[in-house]
């Protein structure tokens, strides 16, 4: 009996020494593809660039720890990234920014839609999400500074006040 518990014990120990590094490289491979849509959304109109890099900071911190830590740390991408881990905000621009999206999804959406149940629950799934994003807080703290050598006992950037 105790020599089959062992068995099971090792075999489950074999398997989870398998999966924990998959999973990492599954989580890490996942946060690369996120980041590079990211930065390709810098440059493309219409694509968003934040969310991309939530999900490559929220993947990058269960695959590579360091990697969500350099996004974080990164003058373009890590500011919005900390004001929204920080505050749960979004900063004014980029509200109104994806609302005049939303809107411009929906006028699209009631000219190409046929279905009329599917044209309206798209436009009412659109419209409160635009709701949602335009009662978000607004960062308390500066977006666009932050400290690198004000680190929290992780090693991850603090935003602070500008002066």
């Amino acid at each position: 009996m105790n020599e089959q518990y062992e068995q099971k014990r090792s075999a489950a120990s074999l398997l989870a020494s398998i999966w924990q590094p998959m999973r990492n490289i599954t989580y890490l491979l996942f946060a690369w593809l996120c980041f590079a849509l990211g930065v390709i959304g810098v440059f493309v109109p219409l694509m968003p660039t934040t969310c991309f890099m939530l999900l490559a900071v929220w993947s990058a911190s269960r695959g590579s720890p360091r990697f969500a830590a350099w996004i974080r740390r990164h003058p373009r991408f890590g500011p919005p990234v900390l004001a929204w881990e920080q505050e749960r905000a979004i900063p004014r621009h980029v509200k109104r920014l994806a609302v005049a999206m939303l809107a411009f999804s929906m006028l699209v959406i009631a000219l190409v839609v046929n279905t009329l149940t599917v044209k309206l629950a798209l436009i009412v799934g659109l419209g409160l999400l635009g709701v949602w994003i335009a009662t978000r807080p607004e960062p308390r703290q500066s977006a666009s500074i932050y400290s690198r050598s004000g680190e929290s006992e992780l090693g991850e950037p603090r935003l602070v006040e500008s002066r």
